[in-house]
């Protein structure tokens, strides 16, 4: 069974309450429809309720079984903007400002989610990343005792021999552009999570660099060693291992050639770069050239689900991401 099939499998056994702000935005309409046809998640688009029915109609799709809030009129605009202020006035938010920015979409989700109206929130087919991503980090913010909300892509290769057959976790690909050593330790703690969680496999964590066990002598090599060295301290149970070359991370021989008596050298399958430049090439790579298919970005280290979609994203690709933000959220 693909990735993808497991997770959605996953998703119809608890269902969870996904909000969708771009509830006027003609695919998130389809795929709203096939999410409930299909057991995936119990769902709220946020949107003008007439503006979305009449979308609805322009594509012949029935939203009848739909919650469709508008922000605007909301019963509940007024208690969200009490909490937003609660949670902003140190930094020197207003009532009057927060009440504006809860009739935002995106806002009213993310404090639908803070509140525990909706258990997770996908959005970004016509916003921006950093449009989903301002609010969750300033409302919802960073699970308890993890101090980096970073992503991670779902890699499944045509290739079986590589990771767990075929499935991989690369991280970060799309949040922190130049990590520190401590942020670095943090991603890999997040992409070991997001293994067990989405992939259901026991992660073997490699800290990515131009160098295996210094064979090579950098600041960035060092910084990389010195992620790893905390990483090892926040979770000693971790298989987690570095610096190591890809090769040496992936190919057995070039493993136990390169770092001996590696558990993770030659079999990792949860990948972490050392920069965002080297995250984002590297999962389009292997998408592009190699033809596997990805998952992401997905949100990792963040109290509550809330995940990004690309603004060329396909109707599938929302049900997709929908699905993976429902099992975050069991948690």
């Amino acid at each position: 069974m693909a990735l993808i099939d497991r997770i959605k499998a996953k998703a119809r056994v608890d269902v969870k309450h996904i909000v969708l702000p771009e509830g006027e935005e003609t695919r998130n309409i389809q795929a709203a429809v096939k999410i409930v046809k299909d057991g995936l998640a119990k769902l709220t688009l946020l949107g003008n309720p007439e503006k979305t029915r009449q979308v609805a109609l322009e594509t012949n799709t029935d939203v009848s079984g739909l919650t469709i809030i508008d922000p605007a009129t909301s019963d509940r605009s007024e208690d969200y903007a009490q909490a937003l202020y609660e949670i902003r006035k140190a930094k020197g938010m207003t009532i009057e400002q927060a009440r504006e920015l809860v009739k935002d979409p995106m806002y009213y989700g993310v404090m639908m989610v803070k509140q525990g109206d909706a258990d997770g929130l996908v959005s970004g087919a016509i916003h921006s990343t950093g449009a989903m991503l301002k609010p969750a980090l300033q409302i919802i913010k960073a699970k308890p005792g993890m101090k980096t909300v970073s992503s991670c892509f779902l890699m499944e290769m045509k290739d079986k021999s590589f990771g767990k057959d075929g499935v991989m976790i690369f991280s970060d690909c799309a949040v922190i552009p130049n990590p520190t050593a401590e942020e670095l330790a943090n991603i890999a703690l997040g992409a070991a999570d997001s293994a067990r969680s989405l992939a259901e496999m026991e992660p073997k964590v490699a800290m990515l660099s131009f160098s295996t066990k210094g064979s090579a002598k950098h600041d960035n090599v060092t910084k990389v060693q010195q992620a790893t060295a905390i990483a090892h301290e926040l979770a000693p149970e971790l298989e987690l291992d570095g610096e190591l070359q890809l090769d040496a991370a992936i190919v057995e021989s070039v493993g136990q050639l390169k770092s001996p008596g590696s558990a993770v050298a030659g079999h990792a399958n949860t990948l972490v770069f050392p920069d965002l430049q080297a995250g984002n090439i590297g999962y389009k790579l292997v998408q592009r050239l190699a033809g596997a298919e990805a998952y992401g970005p997905v949100l990792q280290g963040i109290a509550k689900p809330c995940n990004d979609l690309s603004r060329g994203c396909s109707v599938d690709d929302i049900v997709a991401t929908v699905a993976i933000t429902a099992v975050q959220a069991q948690g």
